[in-house]
């Protein structure tokens, strides 16, 4: 049975914690909205825009985004739009948004049956939409080519892996680059910051078709030796 159908049928367990009750908790889903601040990886690769996420890759955000990618529960996507939502808010301001979520591996979508971080950025957008904030979701990047497995690399060679590896494509809509007009700021969308390789090959695709990519927002950064503390921007 589909572990989404089973999260329907039978009593919910914490993603996060594994406490009966509730598919997040009250403190799981309070870990993983955190306290959104500006964190960048140490070194910061070329081309790496200014970064913030909801939380450090805390046990619960761990936990969680690997439920929803790879163990089939999207039912906990609401959870995790949430923090994102909360993050670009507190990034952005009031603001119209463009969110641009980077795109998985074909092969990755095909395993998981969904496109995990592009549903995530259209709850968020939704969740923006709601509390007033005008959000525009924009599909225009598309995988170039293959790319190695990135468990275990280094920063270099997780930049090499990356190196030209997207484009700039008409969106799902037929939306084209640019077509949102004045929408406000553009804004990288992922689900966890490592090394910031993936963050800034996807703003090089996008800077080189045109479009000024100023901020990155994730749900959740780890934690690396040297890294930049987190601050609020401030």
């Amino acid at each position: 049975m589909p572990t989404a159908l089973l999260d329907l049928l039978l009593p919910p367990r914490c993603a996060g914690c594994d406490a009966p009750g509730a598919l997040v908790c009250a403190r799981c889903t309070a870990e993983l909205h955190g306290e959104p601040a500006r964190r960048m990886p140490a070194p910061v690769p070329p081309g790496l825009p200014e970064c913030w996420s909801a939380t450090g890759y805390t046990t619960a955000a761990q936990r969680t985004i690997i439920a929803y990618k790879e163990r089939g529960r999207t039912a906990l996507a609401p959870f995790l739009a949430g923090s994102l939502a909360l993050t670009i808010a507190t990034a952005v301001g009031d603001r119209p948004v463009v969110l641009v979520p980077v795109p998985s591996a074909r092969a990755a979508v095909r395993r998981r049956g969904h496109a995990p971080v592009t549903r995530l950025t259209e709850l968020a957008a939704g969740c923006l939409r709601a509390a007033g904030w005008p959000a525009t979701v924009a599909e225009i990047l598309a995988p170039r080519r293959r790319v190695a497995d990135q468990a275990g690399l280094s920063s270099l060679q997780r930049a090499a892996n990356l190196s030209m590896a997207f484009r700039v494509t008409t969106g799902r809509n037929g939306a084209g680059v640019g077509s949102w007009g004045g929408a406000g700021p553009v804004v990288l969308v992922d689900d966890i910051i490592t090394t910031g390789a993936t963050l800034a090959e996807a703003a090089r695709a996008l800077r080189e078709a045109g479009v000024p990519v100023p901020l990155a927002v994730t749900i959740a950064a780890t934690r690396r030796k040297g890294e930049v503390p987190p601050h609020d921007g401030g």
